[in-house]
């Protein structure tokens, strides 16, 4: 499937401009320029993507507003993305990848889904932002308190970052305890007092926290091995877990794992807290907490309760809602909190997939994972590919092509990434037109835009990857 090596219409020295496009810069012209003529319609799709990052690195630092996006960790320069349609990805030159990182989440229906693109454009027409409070905000509390039992309150935020962020406050403010207990390898976000061994992009590139921090902000931050249970006392407020860790790439939780911090929390009187930013609504209909019949104090939730535009919450029950402000002496705030855009788009989603449709995409990611697997031991590389519910995880090793034991903490995911199998993989994969993450950390997410067509290509491709970097590391 080699989709990646053509170019777009209109090429690195397009020049023309948007029709009606007069007074609107030659800087913008320039993005939008060939759109017509690559087919796009109002897509921008001109230019290199080295003059694009090359252009970026000039405003934005590191040329990335993520860090992961950065490919800092498997080297080479980013593609720059124009626009999506279904399980696709186009870059500014062109080329077409069969995307498995679908926004990290976010994206469940596909890129440009017409019914989220429906429900967007209808809600921009009434307002983008009022700071006041909106029908979408309700609805969609509504509909996510209704598919998780014992959630019974929720309060939208604009991202999963602010979402920790304020569980974590509210559970010290309803405790009146400060430590925090945290798992090495999951991640909660970029506040200071939750970086400290963290996973997704902190893990990606190497670092065990970050500059800026000062110790005080992680002094009453406790980190402990996943699966394990910590003891707890009288002065930790809340475990924050994710319940099944996919930010150091997929480590599902050994049985008895959750049910032993909840155990333990109860016992302490410590408030228990599920980040759910990728797991809720990805998993299944609902949550990791209604997969594993473990219900939690309190939870974070994100990406695919947006529709892929930036939103957040964090809820529970009511009894620890109410200590919000202005209910509450907890305080938390946000202008854009609610968005009604993102609140549409959220619902929508929700609105759209079914039940059935949540079952027949496990299905379909079970025997993918598998293939998958299959395929780079076949190549010649150790290989392992982990699932729970609709998310899979995939581990990559050098030769020969034995099956990997999928890990159980980070240390072990370290230990499989040491071998630096990944970056060749991904860049060899990435060469036949499939996006994997650009760090060795992160999940694929398949969507119900992904079906076994699609699928399949990736096997196929994954296969051949994993041989040309297996005769690679023999002609060494």
């Amino acid at each position: 499937m080699a989709d990646a090596g053509g170019t777009a219409a209109g090429g690195e020295g397009a020049g023309g401009t948007a029709a009606g496009g007069e007074g609107i810069g030659p800087e913008v012209a320039e993005a939008w320029a060939g759109r017509e003529a690559s087919g796009g319609g109002d897509r921008p799709a001109t230019g290199s993507n080295s003059a694009w990052f090359a252009r970026a690195a000039r405003t934005i630092p590191g040329g990335v507003d993520s860090p992961v996006r950065s490919f800092a960790s498997v080297g080479g320069t980013p593609f720059t993305v124009a626009h999506g349609e279904g399980p696709w990805i186009f870059d500014v030159e062109g080329n077409r990848y069969l995307d498995l990182v679908q926004s990290y989440g976010a994206v469940l229906l596909g890129h440009g889904h017409p019914v989220v693109v429906e429900a967007v454009c209808r809600a921009a027409t009434l307002g983008s932002s009022f700071g006041m409070p909106t029908p979408g905000e309700v609805l969609l509390a509504e509909a996510i308190c209704t598919r998780v039992p014992g959630c019974e309150q929720v309060r939208f935020v604009s991202s999963g970052t602010e979402a920790a962020m304020s569980a974590l406050r509210l559970a010290r403010g309803v405790t009146g305890r400060s430590r925090v207990v945290t798992f090495a390898g999951c991640y909660h976000g970029h506040s200071d007092g939750l970086l400290a061994a963290g996973g997704s992009g902190v893990a990606t590139l190497g670092l065990p926290g970050s500059a800026g921090v000062p110790a005080a902000a992680v002094a009453d931050t406790l980190v402990v091995p996943y699966n394990v249970v910590p003891e707890l006392d009288e002065t930790v407020a809340c475990v924050i877990v994710e319940p099944v860790a996919a930010n150091m790439n997929l480590v599902p939780p050994q049985e008895g794992f959750l049910e032993g911090l909840r155990r333990a929390c109860d016992e302490s009187g410590a408030l228990l807290v599920f980040d759910e930013v990728i797991t809720g609504f990805r998993v299944g209909p609902a949550t990791a907490s209604v997969l594993t019949g473990v219900v939690p104090d309190l939870w974070c939730f994100g990406k695919v309760i947006g529709g892929g535009l930036p939103v957040g919450a964090f809820g529970g029950r009511r009894e620890l809602m109410a200590a919000l402000a202005p209910s509450g002496p907890v305080y938390q705030a946000g202008t854009l909190s609610g968005n009604p855009i993102a609140t549409a788009a959220g619902l929508a989603v929700l609105g759209e997939v079914s039940v059935a449709d949540y079952e027949a995409l496990a299905s379909r990611v079970a025997r993918f994972a598998a293939a998958l697997s299959g395929a780079v031991r076949a190549g010649g590389l150790a290989a392992a590919a982990p699932v729970a519910g609709t998310l899979a995880g995939l581990y990559v090793g050098p030769p020969p092509g034995a099956e990997l034991e999928v890990p159980s903490d980070y240390e072990g995911v370290r230990g499989i990434v040491s071998s630096g199998s990944y970056p060749p993989f991904f860049h060899a994969l990435l060469r036949r037109g499939v996006m994997i993450a650009p760090g060795p950390y992160e999940v694929l997410f398949c969507g119900l835009s992904h079906r076994d067509a699609e699928l399949d290509l990736a096997v196929e491709a994954a296969g051949e990857a994993a041989a040309e970097v297996t005769k690679a590391a023999g002609s060494r």
